[in-house]
């Protein structure tokens, strides 16, 4: 599937970026590591789509991509220096990682509003609306994941308890519920898409029924704070290519083509996904919205002992100016 996916972007982007890649093939390419998690969910394929099209080429960089089970592992892989940037990391736990000292940067937003993620039940499962779920095991990623939080904030916004339990990615958690492990399961779209419309499975919630997440940004693009301070171009290009994907996915149909053979879904659910679940306004990246509110939810949660303030803030965000 991968060689298929390859062949159709190159295919179709042969006329369009050939002389600008050859340009850049001409001058050494900036490698980055980019930590990605969940394969085949939401904004995680920006990245692969951008380097296949030979848009990170155009702006001289080559990645060098690999998935992880989730946002909190992510997360630990750009702390310890095995990547540059991660995308899709839960921004609390960012935010609880920065505030004990841990050198990443955010640089850019990777989703506000949480629309994409949606928790559902096998169709034949007694539980029928989110109530229900009291005393139920319900799933999540990993520790610290924008999943995470949206079962926390959950269980406040509903007064009941669940039994949240990690599961890692999407794929894994849709076995662990279908074989009754798990009670509840959570996806984020376009994985589970073709699930629904076959009956296989009932949506209880989306994310963005939590009145608190619907604006909020819950993940983010990070950076590991030697590589912003010492390339902070590399950095740059590096976000201006990824604007630019984001524009290319949500304007042609080349784009939304790639999207579906990166998840590998048919065209009609990569486009319900791109339309419904995973918009262009929701996978912005170039704001982090309500910073109050993810101040408050990490305060909450544990996260940090008080908000960052402002100075901290300016720090720990450093999103690059959209190129002109």
């Amino acid at each position: 599937m991968k060689q298929l996916f390859r062949a159709s972007i190159m295919l179709a982007l042969a006329g369009t970026f050939s002389m600008s890649v050859a340009s850049a093939s001409a001058q050494p390419l900036d490698k980055l590591k980019v930590a990605i998690g969940g394969k085949g969910l939401g904004e995680s394929g920006v990245s692969e789509a951008g380097q296949l099209a030979g848009i990170f080429r155009k702006h001289g960089i080559d990645l060098d991509i690999f998935y992880t089970a989730g946002s909190g592992e992510t997360q630990q892989t750009v702390i310890s220096g095995s990547a540059d940037i991660g995308v899709a990391t839960g921004l609390l736990g960012a935010v609880g990682a920065y505030a004990k000292g841990a050198p990443i940067r955010v640089i850019g937003a990777s989703f506000t509003g949480d629309a994409n993620l949606f928790w559902y039940v096998r169709a034949d499962a007694p539980i029928r609306e989110p109530k229900d779920a009291a005393g139920k095991t319900v799933s999540y990623s990993t520790n610290g994941s924008s999943a995470h939080n949206v079962v926390l904030q959950m269980q406040k916004y509903l007064g009941v308890s669940f039994k949240p339990t990690a599961t890692g990615t999407g794929p894994a958690t849709f076995t662990q519920v279908m074989s009754g492990q798990i009670d509840v399961g959570w996806s984020g779209a376009p994985f589970g898409v073709e699930a629904l419309e076959q009956g296989k499975i009932r949506t209880l919630w989306r994310a963005s029924d939590v009145p608190v997440l619907a604006g909020q940004t819950s993940r983010v693009i990070i950076a590991h704070s030697d590589l912003l301070r010492s390339k902070p171009d590399v950095v740059k290009r590096y976000m201006d290519a990824y604007r630019e994907t984001i524009d290319w996915m949500y304007s042609t149909q080349e784009g939304v083509k790639a999207y579906a053979d990166w998840a590998s879904v048919p065209v009609p659910v990569a486009k319900r996904t791109m339309d419904e679940f995973v918009t262009k306004a929701g996978i912005n990246p170039d704001k982090v919205s309500d910073l109050a509110g993810i101040m408050a939810s990490a305060v909450d949660f544990k996260y940090v002992s008080a908000p960052l303030n402002a100075d901290q803030i300016a720090q720990f965000i450093q999103i690059p100016p959209r190129g002109k």
